[in-house]
């Protein structure tokens, strides 16, 4: 068996490698950065001690139970559920919107049928079709929630007018008619109680996996019998058909002490004020509310912008020129022989933790079936 390249020691790569090390393969796993984990990366912040998310918030939800078994099987998964408030025309309010939301923000005492029917009556049954964001949004909460709750946040996201965009991004809008806060719907949610990095690390930690940090895939020039790749799918292919768009994302520190500091009272709280230059406020140390580090915090305010050549990919465009682009790499890549593009940045979507390792699983058992001997 030749050796296998691995390029990106993000959750993608760092399965794969374990799939295939344990099948007998050996396996180079290399990412550029100095650290694995890629987005996931958390660490410990040296001055406040907290439990970081290096490049933002990840909150672990699946529906997937092979998924959940395989990462509690290299990490303790602790309960988290994910209450997200947002700061909005001088309020704090509940999101998703919610039963509660619906109520405070109109004034009322409705019952879950009367808020039902009040938001139907508000919304845009019109719009028969929604094409764009915005249309989805008026379709169902009306202009008054669209325009408090997803206008100004979704501009700051993206960069555009949010008629600009396909009505596919708001593919189901978290709407609820009870007093349900959880921001996600899947049975399974944690948070892992070392962080991801310790997960992966534990993934990699196999024999037959050799880890090279700090090394970029075009430095290497030794043979490989297959690669599997999940980095950018423009920069395997040199941008021959020109650069893919992102977002990416700017992180403002700031710091506290004191006896039972702290900064928000919750983990994540979104501004969707269009006034207000950032998305939203995390406060790590909520992430991990079994640690009890009264004396201390620390916040990142996030801030969305366009990606340039040396920032670091977020969230893919797949506008109508990035889907045109996208629809040739794809072509070139099905086209490549002993290559596996993986991976967020290698197929140019958006994809959750749980999703991300799935996919990998299915990537690697398909190669070992295609590997085994027919008969």
């Amino acid at each position: 068996m030749g050796r296998i390249c691995i390029v990106g020691a993000g959750f993608s790569g760092a399965v794969i490698a374990r799939e295939l090390a344990e099948a007998g393969f050996s396996c180079l796993v290399v990412d550029e950065r100095s650290h694995i984990a890629g987005n996931c990366h958390t660490e410990r912040d040296p001055q406040t001690g907290v439990m970081v998310h290096r490049y933002g918030p990840h909150i672990f939800h699946t529906a997937d139970e092979e998924v959940w078994r395989y990462v509690n099987r290299f990490g303790r998964m602790e309960p988290f559920v994910n209450r997200v408030k947002a700061t909005a025309r001088g309020a704090v309010y509940s999101l998703p919107i919610n039963l509660h939301t619906i109520n405070q923000f109109f004034g009322k005492t409705f019952s879950p049928a009367q808020a039902r029917a009040f938001v139907e009556s508000r919304a845009r049954l019109d719009i028969e079709e929604p094409r764009t964001f915005e249309e989805q949004a008026l379709r169902f909460v009306g202009e008054e929630l669209y325009r408090t709750f997803f206008y100004g946040y979704t501009k700051k996201q993206w960069g555009v007018e949010p008629a600009e965009l396909p009505a596919s991004i708001l593919k189901r809008l978290p709407l609820r008619f009870n007093y349900d806060d959880n921001y996600f719907n899947h049975p399974f949610q944690g948070m892992p109680r070392d962080g991801y990095t310790a997960i992966v690390q534990r993934i990699l930690d196999v024999p037959g996996v050799e880890l090279r940090l700090g090394c970029a895939f075009e430095e290497l020039d030794e043979p490989f019998d297959h690669v599997f790749y999940s980095g950018p799918i423009d920069r395997y292919f040199q941008y021959r058909e020109g650069r893919l768009g992102y977002r990416t994302l700017d992180f403002e520190a700031e710091r506290a002490s004191g006896p039972e500091v702290d900064f928000q009272g919750c983990a994540v709280m979104n501004y969707p004020d269009p006034d207000v230059p950032f998305t939203r406020i995390s406060e790590h140390k909520h992430f991990a509310p079994w640690e009890r580090i009264p004396d201390q915090t620390i916040v990142f305010r996030e801030y969305s912008r366009a990606c340039g050549p040396d920032d670091i990919p977020y969230y893919p465009i797949r506008l109508v020129n990035e889907k045109a682009m996208l629809l040739k790499y794809e072509q070139m890549a099905a086209a490549e022989k002993g290559v596996t593009f993986v991976g967020r940045l290698g197929t140019y979507q958006y994809l959750d933790m749980d999703v991300t390792i799935r996919r990998a699983l299915d990537a690697a058992r398909a190669f070992l079936a295609a590997r085994r001997p027919q008969g």
